[in-house]
């Protein structure tokens, strides 16, 4: 009899359920780290880039190999073909091509001889060069690069923060739920090793692991996919944000153009033909620093056109220059200055229009009485910049180009590259005031350069800047496109929704695991269908779950970025601002007015305030509902009254 009672009640001991749960959970474990090992494989395969040695040359030309980290700026270094460029250097002797893949994520290979730059971790494919060191350590563009990768998978996206929130109250919840379980089995007339076991099992199938990694395993892959292909995201809002775009600003000279001009049209006067007239234009341009002067050099260079030394120089800012050549007065400028000269062909003034129309600069030349000809230099568009737009205003984005080219030549360019908007003669400080004119009408990322768009890449809800462009830029900017091409920056904006798109799907498995799971567990199915779950099988499915949610972010390292196969058609629709008008008592003159804007125009959500010291009110734009109590103590900060709020 007692036989039969102790089979009876075995069934009530879980030993092997208890082992189980445990390997399970572990099995579970051990292949959530390897999945979320892969996510840094981007950050790894950028250390593992960087050679640990260098070959460098002694003062008496004899060659030593020495540990990188002994490597210091100023030293010359050797790289052999097929060798990794150690540091960042300076090409001092020899001529190849170099594979920057591992920066850039470009696979053709750069042609580069001496004054070149030269990166640390690219290969030199083809010849065999000296370099000079000239960033060493923690100063090379690789060490920058996987700085900046490590410190934007350490943020977090503002994602991240409701996953965290839910997190939160997820766990207090779920104890709640097991000891409500425990007590609903016991009212229900189940032993209490039943009840028990229903609420252990409601404890193990729950897993706050997989909302706790829904974001930021996507947001360590989207950073590592971006790395690899030249776009550097400085922190996780970054890469969240670029996604929200709604405007895209473009500076013009060397993000849309190449930034440096080039001749297009040669057109010779009568009894004149193309290389004479090269070789005038080149002799009295020889001197000059002026950029459309470097494009005439470059020509006649490229033709093998010897030129002049032309005496007497004399540069007119604004209008053009003159010299004396063989003893004939040579002019070169534009159409105003050449007129003032000599009478000009009326073709002439006609073709000047149409060049001018085309956002081609004319530049004229005379000698003496005679019509020599006409030159004409524009900067030319970059080979991708024209299909990145198209792509930009296919995936609903507004796309607006600014430049301080006047109206005529800035459209004619407008045109070319297909933008939706030009706004043109801005001047360098005037950029930061179209972005914040801008945001009115909704997200917007500033793509630029230069030291003049600094501002604007601040102001923007997003900046981003080209690779080649300065260090000022560089740092102002949020992403950091190192190729210089504008296709990347539809790239990122591609790769951002992508991620976002990831975490929300990780989201979406976690909460529907749980909310599947955890009423299955508490015996809510054994009523209605008979359906009970055993605390082994709960402990599989919640090692399965942070596994799925690990491995459906590891799908991004495959996602085509540069591709529009999965691009969302979207149409542009501009944002609804709201103003509110705050009553200011205390101000006295245009030195408060200024205080006031700057404390109101610092609130989150203000895009901008209209401050009048004469009417007493401040008018504030916004681009969301902001609380009046924060407007309020903004400007109650800087010692004024706020009588009012309309």
């Amino acid at each position: 009899g007692n036989a039969d009672a102790v089979l009876e009640d075995m069934g009530n001991f879980y030993f092997e359920s208890a082992a189980m749960i445990v390997t399970l959970i572990t099995i579970g474990k051990m292949l959530e780290a390897m999945s979320k090992g892969r996510t840094t494989d981007a950050l790894k395969s950028l250390l593992r880039l960087a050679p640990q040695t260098a070959l460098v040359e002694g003062p008496d030309g004899s060659e030593r190999e020495i540990p990188i980290e002994q490597l210091a700026a100023g030293d010359i270094f050797i790289v052999r073909p097929g060798g990794s460029i150690p540091v960042d250097g300076e090409i001092i002797e020899g001529q190849t091509a170099v594979n920057e893949a591992a920066l850039t994520g470009e696979s053709i290979p750069v042609d580069k001889g001496p004054g070149d730059p030269v990166s640390a971790a690219t290969v030199n494919t083809a010849g065999f060069i000296k370099a000079r060191a000239t960033r060493v350590g923690e100063d090379t563009t690789l060490a920058q690069i996987i700085q900046m990768v490590s410190d934007a998978a350490a943020t977090k996206a503002p994602i991240a923060r409701i996953a965290d929130k839910v997190s939160g109250i997820f766990v207090p919840a779920v104890i709640g739920i097991a000891f409500v379980t425990l007590i609903a089995w016991l009212i229900a007339g189940r032993e209490m090793s039943y009840a028990l076991e229903r609420a252990i099992t409601v404890l193990v199938i729950s897993c706050p692991c997989s909302l706790g990694l829904a974001t930021p395993v996507a947001v360590m892959v989207g950073n590592g996919v971006g790395a690899k292909n030249g776009i550097l995201f400085k922190t996780a809002v970054s890469l969240e944000n670029a996604g929200k775009s709604e405007i895209v600003a473009l500076d013009k000279t060397g993000t849309i153009t190449k930034g440096e001009p080039v001749v297009t049209d040669l057109i010779p006067g009568e009894g004149m033909d193309e290389r004479r007239l090269l070789a005038l234009a080149g002799a009295l341009e020889k001197h000059s620093e002026h950029p459309l002067a470097r494009a005439v050099r470059a020509e006649a260079e490229a033709r093998g056109i010897e030129c002049d030394e032309v005496e007497q120089m004399e540069v007119l800012p604004g209008n053009g220059i003159r010299g004396m050549l063989r003893g004939k007065c040579l002019v070169g400028g534009s159409l105003r200055f050449i007129q003032s000269h000599m009478q000009i062909p009326v073709d002439a003034e006609e073709k000047v229009r149409a060049m001018a129309e085309q956002g081609k600069t004319p530049l004229l030349f005379g000698m003496d009485d005679q019509w020599v000809g006409m030159i004409a230099v524009a900067d030319p568009m970059k080979d991708d910049s024209a299909d990145a737009i198209r792509q930009l205003k296919n995936m609903g984005i507004h796309v607006v180009m600014l430049t301080g080219d006047n109206a005529r030549t800035a459209a004619a360019i407008g045109k070319n590259a297909g933008v939706d908007e030009v706004i043109s003669d801005v001047l360098p400080d005037g950029k930061e005031q179209v972005i914040r004119s801008l945001q009115r009408k909704g997200h917007v990322i500033m793509v630029g350069d230069g030291i003049n768009d600094a501002p604007a890449l601040t102001r923007a809800d997003l900046g981003m800047a080209i690779g080649a462009g300065t260090d000022v830029a560089i740092d102002a900017a949020d992403i950091v496109l190192i190729q210089s091409r504008l296709s990347d920056a539809v790239a990122a904006i591609r790769l951002s929704r992508a991620t976002i798109r990831n975490i929300h799907e990780n989201l979406f498995w976690a909460f529907i695991y749980n909310i599947i799971g955890i009423p299955l567990a508490a015996g809510l199915m054994i009523p209605i269908f008979g359906w009970e779950l055993h605390p082994m099988f709960g402990a599989a499915a919640m090692s399965l779950s942070s596994f799925c949610v690990v491995s459906n972010a590891l799908r991004l390292n495959w996602f085509p970025i540069h591709s529009e196969r999965y691009d969302r058609k979207r149409q542009w629709k501009e944002r609804k601002t709201m103003e509110k008008t705050l009553v200011v008592d205390g101000m006295m003159c245009q030195h408060c007015e200024k205080r006031v804007k700057k404390a109101l125009e610092n609130v989150d959500g203000v895009l901008e305030a209209n401050v009048s010291h004469e009417k007493g009110t401040a008018v504030v734009t916004l681009s969301k509902d902001v609380d009046n109590a924060l407007l309020k103590k903004a400007v109650e900060d800087q010692d004024y009254t706020v009588k009012g709020i309309q």
